[in-house]
Protein backbone atom coordinates (compact mmCIF):
# COMPACT_ATOMS: atom_id res chain seq x y z
CA UNK A 1 0.00 0.00 0.00
CA UNK A 2 1.19 3.47 -0.88
CA UNK A 3 1.36 5.76 2.16
CA UNK A 4 0.02 9.20 1.24
CA UNK A 5 -0.11 12.20 3.53
CA UNK A 6 -2.67 14.92 2.91
CA UNK A 7 -2.33 18.44 4.24
CA UNK A 8 -5.49 20.38 3.54
CA UNK A 9 -6.12 24.07 4.03
CA UNK A 10 -6.91 27.31 2.33
CA UNK A 11 -3.22 28.12 1.69
CA UNK A 12 -4.09 31.79 1.36
CA UNK A 13 -1.10 32.02 0.85
CA UNK A 14 1.04 28.90 1.46
CA UNK A 15 4.05 29.59 3.69
CA UNK A 16 7.12 27.84 5.07
CA UNK A 17 5.15 26.60 8.09
CA UNK A 18 3.02 24.48 5.75
CA UNK A 19 6.14 23.09 4.07
CA UNK A 20 7.81 22.28 7.39
CA UNK A 21 4.71 20.37 8.55
CA UNK A 22 4.46 18.38 5.30
CA UNK A 23 8.16 17.54 5.19
CA UNK A 24 8.50 16.63 8.88
CA UNK A 25 5.44 14.34 8.86
CA UNK A 26 6.60 12.70 5.61
CA UNK A 27 9.94 11.79 7.15
CA UNK A 28 8.65 10.92 10.64
CA UNK A 29 6.11 8.41 9.31
CA UNK A 30 8.03 7.22 6.25
CA UNK A 31 5.28 8.36 3.88
CA UNK A 32 5.74 7.95 0.12
CA UNK A 33 4.49 11.49 -0.45
CA UNK A 34 2.57 14.36 1.11
CA UNK A 35 0.07 16.25 -1.01
CA UNK A 36 -0.89 19.79 -0.12
CA UNK A 37 -4.57 20.11 -1.01
CA UNK A 38 -6.17 23.57 -1.13
CA UNK A 39 -9.89 23.79 -0.38
CA UNK A 40 -12.19 25.08 -3.09
CA UNK A 41 -14.25 27.46 -0.95
CA UNK A 42 -12.63 28.69 2.27
CA UNK A 43 -14.77 28.06 5.35
CA UNK A 44 -14.64 31.76 6.26
CA UNK A 45 -16.02 34.81 4.50
CA UNK A 46 -13.55 35.79 1.83
CA UNK A 47 -12.03 39.21 1.40
CA UNK A 48 -12.07 40.88 -2.04
CA UNK A 49 -8.25 40.88 -2.03
CA UNK A 50 -8.04 37.12 -1.29
CA UNK A 51 -6.66 34.76 -3.88
CA UNK A 52 -9.03 32.69 -6.01
CA UNK A 53 -8.98 28.89 -5.65
CA UNK A 54 -6.95 28.73 -8.88
CA UNK A 55 -4.42 31.27 -7.61
CA UNK A 56 -4.06 29.40 -4.30
CA UNK A 57 -3.57 26.15 -6.20
CA UNK A 58 -0.88 27.79 -8.34
CA UNK A 59 0.89 29.17 -5.26
CA UNK A 60 0.96 25.72 -3.63
CA UNK A 61 2.32 24.30 -6.87
CA UNK A 62 5.08 26.92 -6.86
CA UNK A 63 5.77 26.29 -3.14
CA UNK A 64 6.42 22.55 -3.58
CA UNK A 65 8.04 22.76 -7.03
CA UNK A 66 11.26 20.74 -7.09
CA UNK A 67 10.75 19.30 -3.58
CA UNK A 68 11.01 15.52 -3.61
CA UNK A 69 8.03 13.84 -1.93
CA UNK A 70 5.84 16.95 -1.72
CA UNK A 71 3.18 17.65 -4.33
CA UNK A 72 -0.03 19.60 -4.88
CA UNK A 73 -3.49 18.05 -5.15
CA UNK A 74 -6.14 19.90 -7.14
CA UNK A 75 -8.78 17.41 -5.96
CA UNK A 76 -10.94 19.75 -3.84
CA UNK A 77 -10.52 22.76 -6.15
CA UNK A 78 -11.64 20.62 -9.11
CA UNK A 79 -14.61 19.29 -7.10
CA UNK A 80 -15.73 22.86 -6.38
CA UNK A 81 -18.07 23.98 -3.61
CA UNK A 82 -17.53 23.68 0.13
CA UNK A 83 -15.05 20.93 0.95
CA UNK A 84 -15.94 18.40 3.62
CA UNK A 85 -13.07 16.11 4.57
CA UNK A 86 -15.37 13.08 4.82
CA UNK A 87 -16.64 13.52 1.23
CA UNK A 88 -13.13 14.18 -0.07
CA UNK A 89 -11.71 11.08 1.62
CA UNK A 90 -14.57 8.89 0.41
CA UNK A 91 -13.89 9.96 -3.20
CA UNK A 92 -10.11 9.68 -2.86
CA UNK A 93 -10.42 6.13 -1.48
CA UNK A 94 -12.58 5.24 -4.51
CA UNK A 95 -10.02 6.76 -6.92
CA UNK A 96 -6.99 5.26 -5.17
CA UNK A 97 -7.93 2.00 -3.43
CA UNK A 98 -4.23 1.06 -3.21
CA UNK A 99 -3.36 4.03 -0.98
CA UNK A 100 -3.43 4.48 2.79
CA UNK A 101 -4.21 8.11 3.61
CA UNK A 102 -2.81 10.09 6.53
CA UNK A 103 -4.69 13.34 7.07
CA UNK A 104 -2.44 15.92 8.73
CA UNK A 105 -4.03 18.46 11.07
CA UNK A 106 -2.71 21.12 13.41
CA UNK A 107 -3.50 21.51 17.09
CA UNK A 108 -6.20 24.07 16.31
CA UNK A 109 -8.08 21.49 14.21
CA UNK A 110 -7.52 18.74 16.78
CA UNK A 111 -9.23 20.93 19.37
CA UNK A 112 -12.42 21.16 17.24
CA UNK A 113 -12.37 17.65 15.74
CA UNK A 114 -15.61 16.60 17.51
CA UNK A 115 -17.42 19.26 15.42
CA UNK A 116 -16.21 17.92 12.05
CA UNK A 117 -18.78 16.68 9.55
CA UNK A 118 -19.34 12.89 9.96
CA UNK A 119 -16.28 12.59 12.20
CA UNK A 120 -17.30 9.15 13.53
CA UNK A 121 -17.28 7.76 9.98
CA UNK A 122 -14.25 9.80 8.90
CA UNK A 123 -11.93 8.20 11.48
CA UNK A 124 -12.75 4.82 9.90
CA UNK A 125 -11.51 5.82 6.44
CA UNK A 126 -8.42 7.90 7.24
CA UNK A 127 -5.60 7.97 9.78
CA UNK A 128 -5.27 11.34 11.50
CA UNK A 129 -1.82 12.76 12.12
CA UNK A 130 -1.56 15.71 14.49
CA UNK A 131 1.11 18.36 14.82
CA UNK A 132 1.38 20.95 17.56
CA UNK A 133 0.63 24.61 16.98
CA UNK A 134 1.46 27.42 19.37
CA UNK A 135 -1.49 28.33 21.59
CA UNK A 136 -3.47 25.11 21.06
CA UNK A 137 -4.18 22.14 23.30
CA UNK A 138 -3.99 19.44 20.63
CA UNK A 139 -5.81 16.73 22.62
CA UNK A 140 -8.66 14.54 21.39
CA UNK A 141 -10.61 11.40 22.22
CA UNK A 142 -10.33 10.42 18.55
CA UNK A 143 -7.34 8.33 17.38
CA UNK A 144 -4.61 10.75 16.33
CA UNK A 145 -0.95 9.95 15.85
CA UNK A 146 1.01 12.95 17.07
CA UNK A 147 4.25 13.94 15.36
CA UNK A 148 6.67 16.33 17.00
CA UNK A 149 7.80 19.06 14.61
CA UNK A 150 9.64 22.35 15.00
CA UNK A 151 6.82 24.77 15.78
CA UNK A 152 6.78 28.13 14.09
CA UNK A 153 4.27 30.82 14.95
CA UNK A 154 3.36 31.83 11.43
CA UNK A 155 0.01 32.25 9.74
CA UNK A 156 -1.34 33.17 6.34
CA UNK A 157 -3.17 36.04 8.11
CA UNK A 158 0.16 37.54 9.22
CA UNK A 159 1.52 37.27 5.70
CA UNK A 160 -1.57 38.93 4.17
CA UNK A 161 -1.30 41.75 6.73
CA UNK A 162 2.40 42.21 5.99
CA UNK A 163 1.73 42.41 2.26
CA UNK A 164 -1.15 44.84 2.79
CA UNK A 165 1.12 47.17 4.76
CA UNK A 166 4.00 46.75 2.28
CA UNK A 167 6.06 44.84 4.87
CA UNK A 168 8.55 42.10 4.12
CA UNK A 169 7.56 38.46 3.71
CA UNK A 170 11.06 37.34 2.77
CA UNK A 171 11.87 33.91 4.22
CA UNK A 172 8.21 33.44 5.28
CA UNK A 173 7.08 32.17 1.88
CA UNK A 174 9.10 30.57 -0.93
CA UNK A 175 10.53 33.19 -3.29
CA UNK A 176 8.43 31.92 -6.22
CA UNK A 177 5.27 32.35 -4.14
CA UNK A 178 6.23 35.90 -3.18
CA UNK A 179 6.92 36.74 -6.84
CA UNK A 180 3.50 35.34 -7.83
CA UNK A 181 1.75 37.37 -5.11
CA UNK A 182 3.47 40.56 -6.29
CA UNK A 183 2.77 39.81 -9.95
CA UNK A 184 -0.93 39.10 -9.31
CA UNK A 185 -1.31 42.04 -6.90
CA UNK A 186 -2.81 39.81 -4.20
CA UNK A 187 -3.78 40.76 -0.65
CA UNK A 188 -3.95 44.50 -1.19
CA UNK A 189 -0.33 44.63 -2.29
CA UNK A 190 0.25 48.41 -2.39
CA UNK A 191 3.02 48.13 -5.00
CA UNK A 192 0.49 46.91 -7.58
CA UNK A 193 -2.64 48.93 -6.67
Amino acid sequence: MKKVGLLGGTFNPPHIGHLIIANEVKHALGLDEVRLMPTSIPPHKSNPTDATPEQRLRMVDLAVEGTNGLSVSAFEVEQGGVSYTFETMKRLKEHEPGSDFYFIIGGDMIDILPNWYKIEELVKVVKFVGVGRPGTIGKSDFPIRMVQIPEIELSSTLIRERIGSNGTIRFLVPEKVENFIRLEGLYGNPTNN
